[in-house]
């Protein structure tokens, strides 16, 4: 377990349910499960999985699956999020980083300080996503 702000994150836990989140993925085309779990700033644990679609440019990541549950779950900030996808041979969870628009959700959804693993090392969203925009952008 590690500590993130004013909460103690359990990685493992959090690295098991992204994998259990992979395992549940719609992934018939690209045959690339990805799985997205979280802790949320309640305490919660969150987890979310890619849907494809045959139209490539509709699929939904696992982060915005992710997304989806924190808000259907009552909303809050993202504290830590892991993100994986199972090796086709050994089934076994493997890092991978979101792409820029799932960085961008993370962003909004956790913040600079949201702690991030998604290639076998910690780091926060101002690491992964530098020179972010966000709401204060958009501010008069």
């Amino acid at each position: 377990m590690a500590q993130g702000s004013d909460h103690v994150i359990d990685w493992p836990q959090l690295h098991a349910a992204a994998a259990a989140a992979a395992a549940r993925s719609y992934s018939p085309y690209s045959h690339y499960p990805v799985g997205a779990a979280a802790l949320v700033d309640d305490g919660r644990v969150i987890s979310g999985c890619n849907v494809e679609n045959a139209s490539y440019g509709l699929t939904l990541c696992a982060e915005c699956s992710l997304i989806s549950a924190l808000h259907m779950g009552g909303g809050g900030r993202l504290v830590a999020v892991v993100t994986c996808t199972l090796d086709p041979e050994s089934g076994e969870p493997k890092p991978v980083m979101p792409c820029g628009r799932c960085r961008q959700l993370l962003w909004e959804h956790g913040g600079r300080d949201c702690l991030l693993d998604g290639n076998g090392r910690v780091q926060p969203m101002s690491d992964v996503l530098p020179g972010a925009f966000d709401a204060s952008e958009l501010s008069p």
